[in-house]
């Protein structure tokens, strides 16, 4: 990581390889290419984690390609395995797959790594994903030899599914178990929960979460303004989920809840709106989306992004933003969206946006730019590349030789 604070830290501007490369850009892929500062430029986006949400945005891919494709070392890549388990996540990721594409150095690190590093089973398991077999099989009396049997694994994935190996006390699922007692109530008998102001916020969460596996129920849209925690701060936990099942019928109530002062109820008004709204709705979302524009806010204009397009050209008063959206937004993974809606909503000029996207850090982005890049020598070279390159997604392999 570098120095400064994350106080002080702030994307470079969008008209730079820097800002480029650090929202993961195509274009910076491209730029990056005989410009004397982007081996500097790419070791920080290593160092340094710029993706805006770390869950979903991706970075690996693209910082391993540039990479490899820059003829750059992989030493200080190499380096942040011996820092915390962030920075050996992100060398971790970068590494593996250099290792596909046939270095014998990041392989071989990685592999002595798993025996004596810090954060090796994280290690262990992310290679096992992505690596064939025979290159981490041969890991399984390494790895015995290691546990100690408290691991707060899943134990769920390779390498331990294959070697059978489980732990004391293997974790649940990530899916929440509904109690025998809320599984077997009725509709009607949850909703008596969720209406009951005296009810523990357990309860009445495990309800809502037994209505959200059900077919909608209408009865519960009236509830849905108090369905917050015992303190009133936050919505109850799935409460989206349960939202979102209610369809169109929410519709109604919906367009009231979007005006609350409170911002998760007007968000999930707002949410039903973009889903199933009708074109007087059109306002709202777009009101909300130069909202979460001129706040920066830079997670949920994804979805209404995807509302919008239901549209088509009735919401082409949000094409120019959306194009900004595009252009400069840290959150790649959101970035896709905001083509997709273009397309449907004002597809003029969108060529050089899918040419750009075939170099983009997401995979949809370059599916994509596979789909609607022109037929021009640059993108057929582009294709020939995504379809032969050992560290790309397969589906975008597979639809590059399609295309």
């Amino acid at each position: 990581m570098n120095d400064e604070s994350e106080d002080e830290w702030a994307y470079a501007p969008i008209g730079t390889l820097e800002g480029l490369l650090q929202r993961g850009r195509g274009l910076g892929a491209l730029s990056a290419q005989g410009d004397p500062t982007a081996d500097r430029l790419v070791y920080d986006c290593v160092r340094r984690d710029c993706r805006w949400d770390s869950q979903v945005d991706d970075r690996h891919l693209y910082l391993a390609r540039l990479i490899r494709d820059l003829e750059l070392s992989p030493a200080p890549v190499i380096s942040l395995l011996a820092g915390d388990e962030d920075d050996c996540e992100r060398a971790t990721g970068v590494l593996e797959l250099l290792a596909r594409s046939g270095s014998v150095e990041a392989r071989q690190v990685l592999r002595s790594y798993i025996r004596e590093g810090e954060h090796w089973v994280d290690v262990l398991e992310s290679v096992a994903g992505c690596w064939p077999v025979e290159w981490w099989d041969d890991l399984a009396d390494a790895a015995r030899s290691r546990l100690t049997g408290d691991e707060p694994l899943l134990w769920r994935c390779e390498p331990w599914v294959r070697w059978q190996l489980r732990p004391r006390n293997a974790a649940p699922s990530g899916k929440r178990p509904v109690a025998d007692a809320e599984a077997g109530l009725s509709g009607r008998e949850l909703l008596d929960v969720l209406a009951d102001p005296g009810a523990a916020d357990s309860a009445r969460a495990g309800a809502l979460w037994a209505l959200a596996e059900r077919p909608a129920e209408s009865a519960l849209i009236p509830l849905v303004p108090s369905l917050v925690t015992a303190d009133g701060r936050r919505p109850l936990p799935v409460l989206s989920r349960a939202v979102r099942r209610l369809g169109a019928l929410a519709v109604p109530a919906a367009r009231e809840w979007a005006t609350d002062a409170r911002p998760w109820l007007s968000w999930a008004g707002k949410m039903v709106l973009a889903e199933h709204g009708e074109t007087r709705d059109l306002p709202v979302l777009i009101g909300e989306l130069v909202a979460h524009w001129k706040a920066r806010d830079w997670c949920g204009p994804e979805r209404l992004a995807a509302g919008l397009a239901r549209f088509g050209p009735q919401a082409a008063e949000a094409a120019p933003l959306l194009r900004r959206l595009w252009l400069r937004t840290p959150h790649s993974y959101e970035r896709p969206a905001y083509l997709k809606a273009l397309a449907a909503i004002d597809p003029a000029g969108l060529e050089h946006a899918y040419v750009e996207s075939l170099w983009d850090c997401e995979s949809d982005a370059r599916l994509l730019g596979i789909a609607s890049a022109p037929d021009v020598p640059l993108v057929r070279e582009r294709l020939v590349q995504l379809r032969d390159d050992p560290m790309e997604e397969p589906e975008v392999r597979s639809a590059a030789g399609a295309r």
